[in-house]
């Protein structure tokens, strides 16, 4: 018989990629038994208590609270490359895209999962990208954006407890943002003077997006930040057009490399 915090512990690290073997080693436990852990074997009660605690993590189903910081994070991931899925008997998944050159935000996305809901994260490897997924019944409560056809397409309104969450945390939103829609590149600049053309290039950051309320939400956490931007539309009839938000401003630049920096 184990305490609860060894097997939260042993859930919590294959959550974040590690092979049941070294989970054992980390835990001092057999290899059996952290798998009987991680398929929901172990004794009923304890099953039982594991499902209490994600619907008390609710704040639609009970009187919980979500883990703010990581919370606003995964909004952002959602928002930009995330769906809602339904797998049976009223229980969904959560996914988020990640490409595969980015391995560290495929692992800050797991995290993520794990400390919002305790729930086993998963990847499902596709062409080029992963999935990062969790399954759960209540993620439709969590993100209460979710809602039939492309995000584009519909209304991207906050709920009110949404919207404290973001304001509390403006820097995790924005991040989040950044990781699933948004770039930090180099911009090169090509000027005509009157000694023949001068080429400058500095740092900047896109984020790109074809809802205009997503694009809003990026824009009232950067102002929320005091963060400069300039914003661009691209029309692409009869395609969706694309926004584009930047920040190029070299203090501007300084201040998000503070919180989002390169995709690792």
């Amino acid at each position: 018989m184990y305490s609860r915090e060894v097997v939260d512990k042993a859930l919590h690290l294959h959550s974040q990629g590690h092979s049941d073997r070294a989970v054992a080693n980390a835990c001092g436990v057999s290899l059996w038994t952290v798998r009987h852990w991680r398929y929901g074997r172990r004794r009923g009660a304890d099953v039982e208590a594991r499902r209490r605690d994600r619907t008390s993590c609710c704040p639609k189903c009970s009187s919980g609270h979500l883990a703010p910081e990581a919370y606003a994070y995964l909004l952002g991931l959602y928002l930009g490359d995330g769906y809602i899925g339904r797998i049976r008997n009223g229980v969904d998944y959560l996914a988020i895209l990640c490409a595969d050159a980015w391995p560290e935000l495929m692992s800050e996305c797991a995290q993520a999962l794990a400390q919002v809901f305790p729930v086993k994260v998963y990847r499902v490897q596709r062409q080029g990208s992963t999935e990062v997924k969790a399954a759960s019944k209540h993620w439709r409560c969590v993100f209460p954006q979710h809602g039939p056809g492309r995000k584009h397409t519909r209304r991207i309104i906050l709920e009110p407890w949404q919207r404290e969450i973001v304001d509390a945390h403006p820097e995790k939103f924005v991040r989040g943002l950044m990781h699933s829609d948004g770039w930090r590149g180099v911009n090169r600049v090509r000027q005509r003077t009157p000694r023949g053309w001068k080429y400058y290039e500095y740092p900047r950051y896109d984020f790109v997006n074809a809802s205009r309320d997503i694009v809003n939400l990026m824009t009232d956490a950067l102002d929320l930040l005091g963060v400069p931007w300039t914003e661009r539309v691209q029309r692409r009839p009869p395609h969706q057009d694309r926004i584009t938000v930047s920040v190029a401003r070299r203090d501007a630049v300084a201040r998000l490399d503070e919180f989002v920096g390169a995709k690792g």
